[in-house]
C-alpha cells in the first residue's frame, strides 16, 4: 500500500475511533505510542510492561585503545614528548609497551599471517585471487595466476574476543581514568 492508501486509511479511522486518533495524533507529534492490546485497544498505564532502560554504548575501538593502555600503556608513551629523553630511554620503554601491546593484541585477536611463506622468498598468487588477502605491487599486468617475492606475510585475526564494556554513558569516550593516590 503507498503513502496515499495510508493516509486515507489513518484519516478515516481517525475520524471514526477516538483512540486511533489520539494514536495517530501521539505518532504526528513524535511521542511514545500508547500499548496495544491483541484487540487493538489501548492499554491502561498501569499494564505496560516497563521497558528496560537501554544499555549505554561504547565503541570497540576505545575498548580496545584502553585495554592497550590499561595493560600496556600505549597511549602514555604516544602522547609523552620524546625530546627530553634520549633515545636509549626511548627504546627501552618502547621495548615494554610493544611487548605487552603483543600480548594484548595477541589475545583478543589471535592473530597469525596471511601467508605461510618467509619474507623475501618466492610467492604464488593464485588467478582470482581476493584483494583483501594479497597487495600485487610492481609490474602488475594480466589476471594472474602471479609470482613474485613475498615483502610482507600480512596479518589476519583468527577471533575477535574484545570484553564487553560495562560502564556509563558518561563515561563512553573515557580512554583511562585519571589516576589519583591519596595519603
Amino acid at each position: 500500500m503507498g503513502r496515499i492508501g495510508v493516509a486515507f486509511r489513518a484519516f478515516f479511522k481517525a475520524l471514526f475511533d477516538r483512540a486511533v486518533a489520539d494514536r495517530v495524533d501521539a505518532a504526528l507529534a513524535g511521542r511514545e505510542l500508547p500499548a496495544l492490546n491483541t484487540t487493538g485497544s489501548t492499554l491502561p498505564k498501569e499494564d505496560v510492561p516497563a521497558r528496560p532502560a537501554p544499555q549505554p554504548k561504547r565503541s570497540e575501538a576505545l575498548t580496545l585503545l584502553a585495554a592497550l593502555q590499561r595493560e600496556a600503556r600505549l597511549l602514555d608513551l604516544v602522547q609523552e614528548p620524546l625530546g627530553d629523553y634520549s633515545d636509549e630511554q626511548i627504546g627501552q620503554a618502547a621495548r615494554n609497551v610493544l611487548r605487552d601491546s603483543a600480548g594484548v593484541l595477541q589475545r583478543f585477536f589471535a592473530l597469525k599471517r596471511v601467508s605461510n611463506g618467509a619474507e623475501g622468498e618466492k610467492a604464488d598468487v593464485p588467478a582470482g585471487y581476493d584483494p583483501a588477502r594479497f597487495r600485487l605491487v610492481g609490474n602488475v599486468t594480466g589476471n594472474g595466476p602471479f609470482r613474485g617475492n613475498l615483502t610482507h606475510a600480512g596479518w589476519e585475526a583468527t577471533t575477535v574476543n574484545l570484553p564487553a564494556w560495562t560502564g556509563s554513558q558518561n563515561s563512553a569516550l573515557v580512554v583511562a581514568p585519571a589516576e589519583v593516590e591519596c595519603p
